[in-house]
């Protein structure tokens, strides 16, 4: 993608009611479309198919050998988008499994530097950790090896390829899906016209038509999710868009995110002030309903009001913070965002109405939209270590005390509301020592 577009999703929705004999149609093609993923899921997940995997087409070509296509009578053009769409989880799986490994590497105290060095070199390097965990002779290109064999003589290399294959037996998961409502399609299998959308089924040389809300038309890779219960779908379209560049966006801006208030900047100024009442009315209503369901589940076993007004109040919630989001970066004019990484709500404790209200924060869609936004924008965002930064005095850096919402220093004397103070830090770490890249 070229430095001046930045990727984002647009939706479409259908405008009328899709007929439940085009839906069978559509699903029938979303069933088929899991089959093949869970095929290759089973096939090439595992350490046997490491070397396959990169980048893919000896995967392609066996499966093209295999004859699965034509036993479930599957378009190519859906056939092979399975295939690689399930090729992308397998090698995400293999990416997080690498990194939970080195995560426990660089924590196990009973391994020297060495010792560190050398897995972490075997994880780096594809070939040598599939030959390791295949228990063959590590054989790589000429360079790399001379490197390998230095790494070797000063380690006890059989005793780490066992540990390396135990934490890989221990984390690594197989996966699989039940999804059967969702797919991808590719461009020669649609045609946009008549106000709305012609996608190709099993049949041949048969197409069903679903009118969209709106006239735009595509020419890229989409992603279809059906809701047969409703008789809509969805379509994902990803959009390059150009990149804006503000003259007068050049202040340094320090953020303190917040559960009540989504932001507040070392200027003291304030954004998302109802975004409590908003995340409050919604946890509240849905801790309950859970309860109510499962109160009378064997009486009440419909969801489909409660899907409804579920997706009304996210949207509403999801409507305020991009709203607060726009206001922010028109009113700051911000060059660089100094932000704490966010925190993971915290499970268990003796309120429980709290932690179910923290668990339904929505940290993630914010940090995500801010971001998008931000791309856009050209706006950097710096994200910085946030260990005791509500706690220190942004004057002089002494530990102060918090009371109903603000914040005192003993030692200089220095008073402000918590969260400005805590921006501040955050600026404060940003343009100095802490940053996270």
């Amino acid at each position: 993608m070229p430095s001046d577009k930045v990727c984002k999703t647009v939706h479409q929705y259908n405008k009328e009611p899709v007929s439940s004999e085009d839906m069978q149609r559509l699903l029938d093609i979303a069933e088929d479309f899991r089959k093949v993923k869970n095929y290759v899921y089973v096939r090439y997940g595992g350490i046997g198919s490491l070397s396959k995997i990169y980048p893919g087409y000896t995967v392609q070509n066996e499966m093209t050998a295999s004859g699965y296509r034509e036993t479930l009578g599957l378009p190519a053009v859906y056939f092979y988008l399975a295939v690689f769409d399930a090729l992308g989880d397998i090698k995400s799986r293999w990416t997080r499994t690498k990194s939970k490994i080195v995560k426990l590497v660089r924590k196990n105290e009973s391994f020297t530097e060495e010792e560190k060095h050398y897995l972490c070199f075997l994880l780096k390097v594809n070939n040598a950790f599939e030959q390791v965990l295949n228990q063959k002779p590590v054989e790589l290109a000429a360079k790399l090896k001379k490197q390998y064999l230095e790494l070797a003589e000063q380690v006890e290399a059989d005793r780490l390829h066992r540990y390396l294959c135990r934490q890989v037996r221990k984390y690594h998961m197989n996966l699989h899906t039940d999804t059967a409502d969702v797919f991808s399609i590719a461009e020669r299998a649609y045609r946009y016209a008549d106000h709305g959308i012609y996608i190709s089924i099993k049949e041949k040389r048969k197409r069903v038509f679903v009118p969209l809300t709106d006239g735009n038309q595509y020419k890229c890779q989409l992603r279809i999710k059906l809701y047969p219960a409703e008789n809509r779908i969805e379509i994902k379209v990803p959009v390059n868009v150009s990149v804006r560049s503000h003259g007068d966006y050049l202040n340094q801006v320090g953020v303190a995110a917040g559960l009540y208030t989504m932001f507040t900047t070392d200027g003291g100024h304030c954004y998302g002030e109802e975004l409590g009442r908003y995340q409050l009315e919604y946890s509240d209503w849905i801790r309950e309903q859970t309860r109510s369901y499962r109160k009378n589940k064997g009486d009440n076993p419909g969801r489909k009001k409660y899907q409804a007004k579920k997706r009304r109040l996210e949207e509403q919630l999801h409507s305020y913070i991009n709203q607060e989001l726009n206001h922010f970066l028109a009113e700051e004019k911000p060059k660089t965002i100094y932000i704490v990484k966010l925190p993971k709500p915290q499970a268990g404790g003796p309120n429980k109405k709290i932690n179910y209200t923290v668990g339904q924060w929505q940290r993630g869609y914010i940090r995500k939209r801010l971001t998008q936004k931000c791309k856009e924008q050209s706006v950097e965002i710096v994200e910085v270590l946030g260990k005791d930064i509500s706690n220190e005095c942004s004057e002089c850096g002494a530990f102060g005390k918090k009371t109903e919402g603000m914040f005192c220093c003993p030692v200089c004397g220095y008073q402000a509301e918590e969260k400005v103070n805590t921006a501040r830090n955050v600026k404060k770490r940003g343009q100095g020592d802490g940053v996270l890249y």
